[in-house]
């Protein structure tokens, strides 16, 4: 027999949730509106669909607990197959007929549709699909009644269930027992390619494990005071004696993403420890993640949190860091939704969404140590009533290579 699909639970779980969340929304369905999604891919049909499409499809999911799959006659038994969705209506010549009678069956007032303006995991519908969803509904009251499902999609993907958030767990501690394994093998005179290459090779080695982002950056390394910095690939610079090193890596298993960040400090000669002004810094970066944990409960807003960073950062002498002190993490590396975020144009309104119970975040703030490089670590957290739990374990020290 083949192997189980890991995500089919996944799948189970998440329409369970689908109509407590609609009624808490004042909502009274979600139409999932796609075509052609292997090409351009919806997020949600992760979640609450388990497969691909190919004509016009419509997913309508309802307060009262209804799932009904309207697909091209040649989709409609692999949706079947799958068992997610009871009824499952096919069509040969166009969707517009059944989708306007499916609609009058069930008459929603208020129906969240698959777009947004700030969020990219709920902006899985098109302009084109967009209009043709319009043109579809013309004539019929639908049309005026279709609003965004941000709000519905961030809190169906933000609240983890257990399930997921063991199998976050799971790939935090596979990314950490990689950086593990790199430690002993690390030495100056290494270049960030052959770093990223040994990352590589180990998580070759370990059957199950994807690269969590794009092969391009996945992983990310940093050496010296001189590197790149973040969201670049790794280059032929070497690492020297005196350097900081930085890793932002992660990896998919079972359909879950971790994002760690690590830094080592490669020791000159005459050095037993990394000195004064390294460990002050990444002393500094592990409080402002401790800060940033505590100050991680329900309610608050994201903007909040980012704060208490990186006021941290701020308030020890160091330069404010420019990006956000981290995002929500699941499925996807940045999985939507609030994100702990600074009140910055390119942010929208993310900064001001309030952290829910359940939700996974990164904690990722940076700083420079002058003459050495990039002090940085990354962990992720859940929320719980009390503030963050970590999920992965923290880096307390800043690890020291050549003793």
């Amino acid at each position: 027999m083949p192997p189980k699909d890991p995500i089919v639970p996944i799948v189970e779980a998440k329409l369970e949730q689908v109509p407590a969340l609609l009624t808490e929304l004042g909502l009274d369905a979600w139409l999932v509106f796609v075509r052609e999604s292997s090409v351009i891919h919806d997020p949600s049909l992760d979640l609450v669909v388990g497969t691909n499409v190919t004509w016009h499809s419509a997913f309508v999911l309802t307060a009262q607990g209804g799932r009904t799959a309207i697909v091209g006659q040649l989709d409609a038994a692999n949706l079947r197959a799958h068992g997610h969705y009871p009824e499952v209506i096919p069509y040969t010549r166009g969707i517009t007929e059944e989708l306007r009678a499916l609609l009058s069956r069930i008459d929603p007032r208020r129906v969240a549709i698959n777009y947004s303006m700030s969020d990219p995991a709920s902006d899985g519908l098109s302009h084109g699909m967009y209009l043709s969803l319009l043109r579809a509904l013309e004539g019929t009251p639908y049309a005026a009644r279709l609003e965004s499902s941000t709000a519905l999609v961030a809190a169906l993907r933000g609240r983890k269930s257990a399930l997921e958030l063991e199998r976050i767990r799971a790939a935090c501690r596979a990314t950490t027992a990689i950086f593990q394994r790199l430690t002993p093998w690390l030495r100056a005179g290494k270049s960030e390619k052959e770093v990223a290459s040994r990352i590589l090779d180990e998580t070759s080695r370990e059957a199950g494990l994807e690269l969590a982002w794009d092969a391009e950056h996945c992983p990310s390394v940093f050496t010296g005071p001189d590197s790149a910095g973040a969201h670049a690939g790794p280059t032929d610079r070497k690492i020297e004696p005196g350097h900081l090193l930085n890793v932002d890596f992660g990896v998919r298993k079972d359909g879950y993403c971790s994002d760690l960040q690590r830094t080592w400090y490669f020791l000159r000669p005459g050095e037993s420890k990394p000195p004064a002004e390294v460990r002050r810094g990444f002393a500094t970066i592990a409080g402002a993640i401790r800060d940033g944990a505590k100050a991680l409960r329900p309610g608050r807003q994201g903007v909040e949190v980012d704060g208490a960073v990186r006021g941290r950062i701020t308030q020890d002498g160091y330069a404010e860091y420019a990006h956000g002190t981290g995002h929500q993490l699941g499925r996807a590396v940045h999985d939507g939704g609030g994100g702990l975020y600074p009140a910055w144009e390119r942010y929208g309104d993310m900064p001001f969404l309030p952290v829910e119970r359940g939700q996974c975040y990164t904690i990722e703030p940076r700083l420079t140590v002058a003459g050495h490089g990039i002090a940085t670590c990354e962990e992720v957290v859940v929320v719980t009533e009390s503030g963050g739990e970590f999920l992965s374990e923290a880096q307390e020290d800043v690890i020291a290579v050549g003793r």
